[in-house]
């Protein structure tokens, strides 16, 4: 017990030094909500990882799909890899630094905005990040729960509210410097936790073969391949169409998440983008991959009954901490700072994005006067106010946030992905593409809450995000369109020619010379 206290005790310490450090950054409405735009790669990549990467993937994630898929659900952590990570920074990475900067935009819905000329798009856009990023807020806490029992025994309540407020502290302090710095040594945190758990994991199941083995002699359970030996050992696993949904939905999700998107914004050139994105994918790798490949030898421990709920079935969430509970104390000591960083770092983004939207995208667009120290002010009251706001939900989560928080990414992704994508890219995406794409990501979602369409919310949320790509195009070619002038004047940011002092050679100096 000692050794897990200190290890808390030196976590929470470089936390708050950490906000108090960085707080000069967070004197203007720029520095708070996006660094000065002045975030290396190693900090935006490890900003990214980390807000990507949750207690939610951690234990609920990495539980329920292992489980369900065995080894092949690593395919979900290499997903997260190539499209959410690699293929992200490629396709959006520059392009969303040159036009925000251009546009003098600091957040999606601001960038909704000025893209195509609607204060009306801009209001709908923060409306929609604030319904759905503020549950999902509160679903980050639910992956501690269960470890703190494991490690402490100590209440859920106890554990949230002390997490909440050592966020607050810093995220108030230090704005989105303190977020991305803080994000960094969490990552790092993350990096050397994960890898340790596997191989005490896999240790303890007699090594990599043996757990391999005893793993390939159950039987699916599934209707498609029920009976099957060796299945959850197999490339694709009992369930590959279900398992392709997961991929997808946690994968191209991040395309269209604001708090995710958001990390371009502030990064600080083009050769921070490059170092940024092998970065950010080997980040993804190591904590995607090495969460999903764990949850896979999850099965592993179907006959102990802390993983069951009273009624018999599965409890997912008791997976994880299940695999971990025999682990030497040093160890659980890690786990719990692990899941502690991953939590702590998603929260910090997720709240700083709510704020800095709701202020700068619906209180000052109504009160268009409104002065940048108060702009401050009333982002970092409003960031206390959805911390407290995502406490009060993890503690008392009415029925219908539970099934909530599985389409949140559909909602948010489904209405945004493709109108920032092909916004981006295409000029002739138009205004009216837009509004059709945030009315099916948001209808989608609500109808199939209370009609259930699809069986399983994930693959709800992947077809709402495959098929905005589809309404963007579509609607575009048979509404009508932007200004020509002015759609040339935006996207004229990606033309700019930078000037340079002419630098000689030494050989052409020597040469001259002569």
């Amino acid at each position: 017990m000692a050794i897990k206290i200190v290890f808390l005790i030196i976590f929470f310490v470089v936390m708050i030094m950490i906000g108090i450090m960085t707080r000069r950054k967070a004197n203007s409405v720029d520095g708070f909500v996006l660094g000065g735009r002045s975030a290396g790669p190693w900090l935006t990549a490890f900003g990214y990882g980390t807000s990507y990467f949750s207690a939610v993937v951690f234990v609920g994630y990495a539980g329920q799909f292992g489980f369900k898929y065995g080894i092949s659900a690593t395919w979900a952590g290499i997903g997260n890899a190539v499209l959410g990570s690699l293929l992200a920074w490629i396709v959006l990475g520059r392009r969303t630094r040159v036009m925000t900067k251009h546009l003098d935009s600091r957040t999606m819905p601001d960038f909704f905005g000025k893209r195509f000329d609607s204060s009306n798009l801009k209001v709908a856009a923060a409306l929609i990040s604030f319904i759905f990023l503020i549950p999902y807020t509160s679903s980050v806490y639910n992956g501690l729960s269960r470890l703190f029992r494991m490690a402490f025994n100590i209440p859920y309540t106890t554990c949230v509210v002390v997490m909440a407020a050592l966020t607050c502290v810093y995220v108030v302090l230090g704005g989105y410097m303190a977020t991305v710095v803080n994000d960094f040594v969490q990552g790092i945190i993350m990096l050397f936790g994960i890898s340790a758990v596997i191989l005490a994991v896999i240790k303890s199941n007699g090594g990599f073969i043996q757990a391999l083995t005893t793993l390939s002699e159950y039987e699916s359970d599934l209707a498609v391949t029920q009976g099957m030996k060796g299945a959850f050992v197999s490339f694709f696993g009992p369930d590959p169409v279900n398992l392709l949904g997961v991929v997808v939905l946690t994968s191209l999700g991040t395309w269209g998440l604001p708090q995710m998107v958001g990390k371009f914004y502030a990064i600080k050139d083009e050769k921070a983008i490059k170092a940024g994105t092998v970065i950010s994918t080997l980040f993804a790798i190591v904590v995607a991959g090495g969460c999903y490949f764990l949850g896979g030898f999850g099965r592993l421990y179907s006959e102990n009954p802390a993983i069951h709920n009273a009624d018999g079935s599965v409890a997912y969430d008791a997976i994880v901490p299940t695999m971990l509970s025999g682990l030497p104390d040093i160890l659980i000591g890690i786990v719990v700072v692990l899941v502690l960083s991953a939590s702590m770092s998603t929260l910090s983004s997720l709240v700083l994005t709510s704020s800095s939207s709701v202020t700068l995208d619906l209180i000052a667009h109504f009160n268009k006067g409104m002065e940048e120290k108060r702009k401050l002010v009333i982002m970092r009251v409003l960031l206390v106010f959805f911390i407290i706001l995502s406490v009060v939900l993890a503690l008392n989560p009415p029925t219908f946030i539970a099934q909530l928080m599985g389409y949140s990414w559909g909602a948010l992704a489904g209405s945004f992905l493709a109108p920032f994508l092909y916004g981006l890219y295409w000029k002739k995406t138009t205004k009216a593409s837009v509004w059709a794409c945030f009315i099916a990501g948001v209808g989608i979602t609500i109808a199939n809450i209370l009609f259930h369409f699809f069986k399983s919310p994930i693959n709800a949320g992947a077809f709402t995000m495959l098929i905005g790509l589809v309404i963007v195009p579509v609607v575009s070619l048979v509404t009508p369109r932007q200004d020509t002038s002015r759609v040339d004047d935006i996207f004229s940011g990606y033309e700019e020619t930078i000037t340079i002092k002419k630098q000689y050679s030494l050989v052409e100096e020597s040469d001259e010379e002569s």
